[in-house]
């Protein structure tokens, strides 16, 4: 297991970030909110967002085909990482934010498990038997990747669960409540959307 961090330049990420045995990658102005905070191994991007090219970076045109994101998700499993952290994700732009997730699909479609970590939440992508443990109380929601996923069961969460298709355009699978020390679903079709609230947000 090789694990990797991609910084981007979203919401700054408030607590600490683990960067010990990992390759970390930043992207453009995520710099401003990540130095100094974590151990920084390579900078990546066009730095249209930063204003300046930062030393011994990796630098690719404004106008491409492909996010900063993309191109640092790519950079580390070049590298043989199959672990992936993202943080400074959330925040400003929502299209940004929407993008950011489809890095977690990708990374999933490509054998890596990509987690989305913001201030408030965890994000990641899964299908098969998804385990929750030591998460009593915790709020966690459901979404389809794509247009439909299929749910054969569920146990230990407050809203059951059971032979039911989360579609795209319906709410169903958001807002349900880890109630056990161990709880899990069974994705029997289709890829989920996993969202873990670490921190209720205040308004």
């Amino acid at each position: 297991m090789r694990r990797g961090i991609i910084l981007l330049n979203g919401e700054p990420f408030q607590d600490q970030i683990d960067d010990k045995d990992a390759l970390t990658v930043c992207c453009d102005g995520a710099l401003r909110w990540a130095q100094g905070k974590v151990r920084i191994d390579l900078c990546a991007g066009d730095f249209d967002s930063l204003g300046y090219v930062p030393q011994n970076a990796q630098v690719y045109p404004v106008e491409k085909n492909f996010t900063d994101g993309e191109i640092a998700l790519d950079l580390l499993l070049a590298r043989g990482c199959d672990v992936i952290e993202i943080y400074g994700g959330g925040g400003g732009r929502e299209d940004h934010l929407f993008g950011n997730l489809q890095l977690c699909y990708a990374g999933f479609l490509r054998g890596a498990r990509t987690v989305m970590r913001s201030n408030h939440c965890d994000v990641y992508c899964a299908e098969g038997k998804i385990y929750w443990r030591g998460m009593r109380g915790k709020t966690v929601s459901l979404a389809p990747v794509g247009r439909r996923a299929h749910i054969i069961e569920s146990e230990g969460l407050k809203y059951p669960l059971s032979d039911l298709t989360l579609t795209a355009g319906s709410c169903r699978g958001i807002s349900n409540v880890v109630e056990a020390e161990e709880a899990s679903i069974v994705c029997d079709a289709g890829t989920l959307f996993v969202f873990e609230v670490r921190r209720e947000a205040k308004w």
